[in-house]
């Protein structure tokens, strides 16, 4: 088939709604980035939360959007994905606006009749909501709205815009912290997705249902995660792996407070957290052909050790120029085990169980960052403001990544990892 076919047979491939939705997509990945970029900061500095407070709630508001996705298609499904997407972005739009005004004199009514943590803890959950309705109904509508021939492009399209939004976002809320104020990030990320509202509801169409599996109502989910847990291999796994996403989401959850605290109060923390999406995007293809031939565990295993001693070089040498080297060696280590990782699962999964288990892969982020936020925070106060000491916290967050990778090495060695999980 010559490149002009190819072209068209893609120009011909895709529905409208294929594209309003991914789109979409990309405009919601760069609110949450913008808005994870520089929430630590924001609720440390502008809201005066101590450190350990701050990397608590951080942590809460990434952990709930992982959590929550794995019942947001049962939901979506029922909703059916036009209304799903608006009610999904009026929610998104609404509760970035309140996060960017909690500390705003029009809300000294509400600040005073209720705890501070309390309100920003109420806040902090309402995108998790949202952006559990939006994922499975954009990956759900490039499923439908993609002719059989051309589906493969489609998903491709829709990890490369993911990719795209998510280096976006921190370099919108760079300029916006910069030029305007921290709080106006916030607003930013809502008009984002206020915008992609009105794109929905005027130029999206309920995607006709394809031949693909009927998404499981939400009963048949709470079934599907009993007997998840039912499986102790696949559940250990899943535990183990969670130490990585706790190492991994301190670069969002820490390290921005890290930097502004212990290293220069006036480096760019939002545009240094680009550094990774801007790898991912340029070295994927790259990264995948090297480590074609490397087993699937045996690549999560590598990219585990290589993220997780990315964090040791800021152990040895606290500067803004090791912060972005971390940032580098971490991303470079995700290349090498994200894709493998769910190649890994799909794999592990007893016959039949595939796509159940596929859907709890995202647990490890929702465990890692709800513990990220506790435990980061709680460390990075013993050793900043207890013991004064702020460069032995990398050292404890890098012991743990070390840890992680010994157990993995472990777990391979002795439950044979290839093999179905069994009871």
């Amino acid at each position: 088939m010559s490149f002009s076919q190819r072209l068209q047979e893609v120009r011909d491939g895709f529905d409208r709604p294929f594209w309003v939705a991914n789109i979409s997509e990309l405009f919601e990945r760069l609110s949450y980035y913008a808005a994870f970029a520089s929430l630590a900061r924001y609720l440390h500095e502008a809201l005066d939360f101590p450190t350990e407070r701050a990397a608590n709630l951080t942590g809460l508001f990434g952990g709930l959007v992982w959590f929550l996705a794995i019942f947001g298609g049962a939901i979506a499904d029922r909703l059916g994905f036009r209304r799903a997407l608006s009610l999904a972005y009026l929610l998104l739009a609404g509760s970035y606006f309140l996060l960017g005004s909690l500390g705003a004199p029009w809300l000294a009514p509400v600040r005073n009749a209720v705890p501070l943590v309390a309100l920003v803890t109420v806040v902090l959950m309402l995108p998790a909501i949202g952006i559990a309705l939006v994922k499975p109904c954009v990956v759900g509508t490039t499923a439908r709205a993609s002719k059989e021939n051309v589906r493969s492009i489609g998903y491709s399209i829709y990890y490369t815009l993911v990719n795209i939004g998510g280096a976006l976002g921190p370099f919108v809320a760079s300029w916006v912290h910069r030029h305007m104020s921290v709080e106006n990030v916030f607003r930013v990320s809502a008009l984002s997705v206020g915008l992609m509202f009105f794109a929905v509801l005027f130029f999206f169409r309920e995607p006709t249902r394809s031949q693909e599996t009927k998404t499981a109502s939400l009963a048949e989910t709470l079934s599907n995660f009993g007997r998840v847990l039912a499986h102790p291999k696949f559940m250990l796994f899943l535990l183990i792996f969670s130490g990585y996403w706790i190492v991994y989401w301190q670069e969002f959850i820490t390290l921005p407070i890290y930097v502004h605290d212990y290293i220069s109060p006036t480096a760019d923390t939002e545009r240094m957290l680009t550094t990774g999406p801007i790898i991912v995007i340029a070295l994927t293809v790259a990264i995948s052909v090297l480590t074609q031939k490397i087993s699937p565990f045996r690549a999560v295993i590598l990219g585990t050790l290589v993220s997780m001693l990315g964090f040791g070089i800021l152990a040895l040498h606290s500067s803004v120029g090791a912060a972005y080297a971390t940032l580098a060696v971490i991303a470079l280590g995700e290349l090498i085990q994200q894709p493998r990782y769910y190649d890994y699962i799909s794999r592990l999964a007893p016959a039949g169980q595939q796509g159940t288990y596929m859907g709890f892969a995202f647990l490890p982020l929702g465990i890692g960052s709800f513990v990220a936020g506790r435990l980061g925070g709680k460390l990075l106060h013993h050793f900043g403001e207890v013991r004064h000491q702020p460069q032995h916290f990398w050292y404890a967050i890098t012991a743990i990544g070390l840890v992680t990778t010994l157990l993995l090495w472990i777990y391979d060695r002795v439950l044979k990892p290839g093999e179905a999980t069994g009871g």
